[in-house]
């Protein structure tokens, strides 16, 4: 059998502007470095020209990444090592820009970070939901699925296209538990309502979640406070959806009213309910994937933004 070899070529891209460059480039060629290891090819440095040395089909795609970067970096972006990670598969994904995705703000941290997609999926995600009334987002931990329907929710608030946010999850980890615990119910349900404070602590300033909860803007609540309601004008995140039963989530289904989006997120890997009790966003899944305004968005592992060694883990239990 032979084997087939990619030509060698080189290919010059000239830069123009030095400022952004530099930042392109990284301390020291710090960034020139990481993704010349990215692609295996060599990359050599002059001024504000590079020279891509290396495998046909490796430095066009690096050529591409390059410039793809030096854009969005023109126009205010401030790229780390992982966002080239991320952009490498943009670039063969095709489906997307590098530009489309990196620079569709959703809405501004804190620390005034830009809160955006940085994967095709996060794209697919962001304007699903800008389409339809009921998104689910499916896939494994650290994809964005949460934090990304927490940014758009604020996005709406901040625009008035809502008037109020709405966040729960089953607490289906305490079970018959619950009523042993120390406290009244609210610090009994706390710790499993914690990962979406931490969503929104990273949006919104501490004292003004505060407002907003005691005005009834924004409301943290258990499953079960959901039933026998109508919400209108409202963004509602069910979280952690793979642990509802079938009931429990025909019940949240049926809850929103008009001018209301509705997001579903869930691993179906990490169901902790009862092995006879057949997970509610499966079932979803098979029953409303065909209906026009029902859009199920899935995530895999090349979605995964924390560190790096995430997505091994999550590799390594499959």
């Amino acid at each position: 059998m032979s084997v087939i070899l990619e030509p060698i070529s080189e290919i010059t891209i000239e830069f123009d502007e030095n400022a952004s460059f530099n930042t392109l480039a990284g301390v020291e060629n710090k960034n020139l470095k990481y993704i010349e290891a990215l692609y295996e090819i060599e990359i050599h440095s002059r001024g504000c020209v590079l020279k891509l040395n290396g495998i046909q089909s490796s430095i066009e795609n690096c050529s591409n990444l390059l410039k793809s970067f030096y854009k969005i970096i023109k126009k205010g972006y401030s790229p780390n090592q992982s966002d080239f990670d991320l952009g490498s598969k943009i670039i063969k994904n095709k489906n997307y820009s590098i530009e489309e995705i990196f620079l569709d703000t959703v809405c501004l941290s804190t620390d005034k970070k830009t809160i955006a997609p940085k994967s095709v999926n996060q794209k697919l995600y962001i304007d699903s939901i800008r389409k339809n009334d009921v998104v689910f987002g499916v896939g494994p931990a650290g994809t964005g699925k949460t934090y990304l329907a927490v940014a758009m929710a604020i996005s709406f608030l901040n625009l008035k296209k809502v008037k109020k946010i709405i966040l729960t999850r089953p607490a289906v980890e305490a079970g018959e538990k619950l009523g042993f615990l120390p406290g009244d119910l609210s610090e009994k349900v706390d710790p499993y309502l914690k990962p979406l404070f931490d969503s929104l602590n990273d949006m919104i300033d501490p004292d003004r979640i505060s407002r907003f909860i005691d005005r009834g803007t924004i409301e943290i609540a258990p499953l079960a406070f959901m039933r026998g309601r109508t919400l209108n004008d409202a963004f509602i995140i069910l979280d952690e959806a793979q642990n509802t039963t079938s009931s429990q989530m025909k019940m949240f289904l049926t809850r929103f009213g008009f001018n209301s989006k509705v997001i579903i997120t869930g691993d179906i890997t990490q169901i902790d309910l009862d092995k006879n009790i057949k997970s509610g966003l499966i079932e979803a899944n098979s029953l409303l994937n065909n209906i026009e305004g029902i859009e199920f968005v899935n995530f895999n592992g090349d979605d995964v933004v924390r560190h790096p060694l995430v997505k091994d883990i999550i590799e390594a239990y499959k």
